[in-house]
């Protein structure tokens, strides 16, 4: 017997290089949220984008909502720095909330956001910056460390913010073969949980110029939490201040990682494209 379906609202967001697709969930339960995410971000036979927006009452006493992320494969990503912004749009323009400083339950945890002009700030929270919390087989610190694949020798440097990333500074990324390097990258048997992978240019102490390889997707326009990943990576090995513009392909963000409280915070823009239906 077919499964019953029902038409539901969606939004078409967008942030800095990511397109997105917005469900609220808030007065009802998507039963298999993966199943879904492959199906609507399919861009040939789907709605088609980055990812799968996922906004649900949480069961938390210190916020209202749940923000869940879902790649193209059907995989769920702890954070997205990018999507979160784009869900805190959403709320603040339909007045979900009341709030200034909208708290969300992630699954890499607790993260707020909250309106400047045209910007939504999100706090990140401190970054993990030892390989067993990050969630990667290499122990310590892993900053400017050999790594050698076909061939080449890399230098990568890890931190997680939520998800994990490997970081790579290299010349002229613009011009790198990240379709190449990308997926072999993020499977690497260190990896056990797959990786997001950004390779970078340094252009000046506070300018970064970066492209992104993401798990469960491919390379895409942009990543937020990459470019707080790259923030991370460059202040570690001495090559940037710790507020830094990051220029990715679909835009420009800005991250600072304060130095008293080892927060990390993300600022860009948002905005939502287009609405629907969509059977579900």
């Amino acid at each position: 017997m077919a499964s019953k379906t029902k038409p539901r609202p969606f939004v078409k967001m967008y942030a800095t290089g990511n397109d997105f697709i917005l469900l609220d969930a808030l007065g009802w339960t998507l039963a298999v949220p993966q199943k879904t995410a492959k199906a609507l971000l399919n861009r040939p036979f789907g709605i088609g984008g980055d990812q799968l927006l996922l906004l649900t009452k949480s069961r938390r006493k210190d916020t209202e909502f749940k923000a869940q992320f879902f790649n193209p494969d059907g995989g769920e990503a702890e954070m997205c720095g990018n999507g979160i912004r784009a869900i805190a749009k959403y709320i603040f323009d339909n007045n979900l909330s009341r709030k200034k400083i909208i708290p969300f339950e992630t699954k890499g945890g607790m993260r707020t956001v909250q309106q400047r002009g045209k910007h939504y700030v999100v706090n990140m929270g401190e970054p993990a910056v030892k390989g067993k919390e990050i969630g990667i087989n290499l122990n310590g610190r892993v900053i400017n460390r050999p790594l050698k694949m076909e061939g080449r020798e890399f230098r990568i440097t890890c931190c997680g913010l939520g998800n994990p990333h490997c970081v790579i500074f290299i010349e002229r990324p613009k011009e790198f073969p990240v379709i190449k390097y990308g997926p072999m990258i993020e499977t690497y048997h260190a990896f056990p949980r797959r990786i997001n992978v950004e390779f970078a240019e340094v252009l000046s102490n506070t300018e970064i110029d970066m492209r992104v390889w993401e798990r469960g997707t491919g390379e895409t326009f942009g990543c937020g939490t990459g470019a707080c990943a790259t923030v991370i990576a460059a202040v570690l090995n001495g090559l940037t201040d710790r507020e830094v513009s990051v220029n990715m392909p679909g835009g420009k963000v800005n991250v600072t990682w304060d130095r008293t409280s080892n927060e990390v915070t993300l600022a860009g823009p948002a905005q939502q494209l287009f609405s629907g239906t969509v059977e579900i």
